[in-house]
């Protein structure tokens, strides 16, 4: 599912990842953990193709069997926008638009049939448990509702890979605790792959496997 060689990337001639190395299946839900500025939000946004490593002959790196690191940016936001899903720790709604039109949108970049899309969106917010909050802002909506309005977006477009980067930071216990056990019910519903960056022991103790990053390195 995501094959990463020899990962490396420099920022002002500081080096933030210096060679990662690893191999993720389809269905794992895997943790990433490590001290602040260890650089895992750097990683999974190569991982996720919002950013490229430093390129040398020694990098690689696989997604679903294709290598996005040589594809142009066009061919690259196509490929994320049918591949990957999103979930960051902020849900980052557009607050103009309903829970329903906010799941419908990365369906919508991708050009697919509006019926279809709303009847998949509908089925999501159904699964998550907020189909009547489906019309409604997400002023109206609270922070763990919105949470899942995010989530449903994510799979809207029935991706391979769903990266998570601090999901429930900004939830409280109880909200947190049934996003999580949300990531576990999807990946036994859909057999998706769920990399996920988090401080929460819990969470990270809930994944199949947990990689500790240190000072740009893989330490367990």
């Amino acid at each position: 599912m995501i094959i990463a060689k020899n990962i490396q990337k420099t920022f002002n001639q500081t080096t933030v990842l210096k060679g990662i190395d690893l191999h993720i299946k389809k269905g794992e839900v895997v943790a990433i953990v490590g001290p602040s500025g260890a650089g895992k939000t750097t990683l999974l946004q190569i991982l996720s193709t919002l950013d490229k490593p430093d390129l040398n002959s020694e990098s690689e790196l696989s997604i679903n069997n294709t290598s996005p690191i040589h594809l142009n940016d066009r061919k690259i936001s196509d490929f994320r926008n049918q591949h990957i899903g999103f979930v960051f720790q902020f849900h980052q709604l557009l607050p103009e638009f309903t829970a329903l039109e906010n799941v419908c949108i990365p369906a919508y970049i991708g050009h697919k049939n509006n019926n279809k899309t709303q009847k998949r969106a509908l089925e999501l917010l159904d699964f998550l448990g907020i189909k009547n909050k489906a019309n409604n802002k997400p002023s109206q909506l609270s922070g763990g509702e919105q949470q899942r309005v995010a989530v449903a977006r994510a799979l809207i477009n029935q991706p391979a890979i769903v990266f998570a980067d601090e999901p429930s930071g900004n939830l409280d216990t109880e909200s947190a605790t049934n996003l999580h056990d949300l990531f576990f019910q999807l990946r036994d519903q859909f057999n998706q792959t769920f990399v996920i960056v988090t401080h929460n022991e819990k969470l990270a103790n809930m994944a199949d496997r947990k990689l500790v990053l240190k000072d740009g390195n893989i330490v367990n």
